[in-house]
């Protein structure tokens, strides 16, 4: 079985985990903290940072567009109309700029500073960790409404995110608000098609193990694992 080393409020790791269950395979869980620097976890990435897969033969892949790139080569092409990639050049960038979307440029406005200030922090301790920097917090919840906003008129103008099949595009989305959503950081009542289209993606196979994570220190919204809210 392949092994995924991942912390289970970092966006990029929940991505993964939702590709392998979107193809229907099962990979064993190593939580990391990144933060603590490893050795043995230094030896594998350098970089120390997450995810990191152990692939076939111990092969290890850094990286959550990386992996995501390895397993549309080895599992999605064999997916047909399950592929989570599209064969297009034109749809496949598409795709591609919603991954970064929601890996990059929403973690970098408000999900790795709500996670970091409301979770890490008291986790980290002795010299990593500090007390919780309510502006960070207070700047990261300003950005929430615009990410929701953009989510809510991808979702009510296609079928799914990046077009009419399920993609890489909805699984980034969906692994970086369903932190937000259990931290309870997301009013869905303003946003209609955004709430419907994110239970569509709780509802399926994939998410329940994403359903099922627990962080200490942190218990989940009420609703977080409620499909219907």
């Amino acid at each position: 079985m392949l092994t995924l080393f991942h912390h289970p409020l970092y966006a990029s790791c929940r991505f993964v985990r939702l590709a392998f269950g979107e193809y229907g395979e099962e990979i064993a869980l190593i939580e990391e903290r990144p933060w603590a620097k490893r050795k043995e976890f230094l030896a594998l990435n350098p970089a120390g940072t997450i995810p990191v897969l152990l692939a076939e033969s111990d092969h290890v892949i850094v990286g959550a567009t990386v992996i995501g790139e390895y397993l549309d080569e080895t599992r999605g092409a064999f997916q047909r109309d399950r592929r989570l990639m599209a064969e297009n050049s034109i749809a496949r960038a598409e795709i591609r700029r919603l991954v970064d979307w929601y890996l990059v440029k929403m973690d970098s406005d408000v999900t790795r500073h709500l996670v970091r200030e409301r979770v890490l922090k008291p986790l980290m301790g002795g010299e990593t960790g500090s007390a919780p920097d309510s502006a960070a917090i207070r700047a990261a919840r300003g950005n929430v409404r615009q990410h929701l906003k953009y989510t809510n008129w991808l979702a009510a103008t296609r079928d799914w995110l990046a077009g009419p099949r399920l993609s890489y595009a909805d699984t980034a989305a969906a692994a970086a608000l369903s932190i937000l959503d259990y931290m309870g950081e997301i009013d869905w009542r303003e946003f209609e098609a955004a709430r419907e289209w994110y239970s569509r993606m709780k509802s399926r196979p994939s998410f329940r193990s994403l359903l099922a994570d627990r962080v200490r220190g942190l218990s989940p919204a009420s609703h977080y694992a409620d499909l219907d809210f």
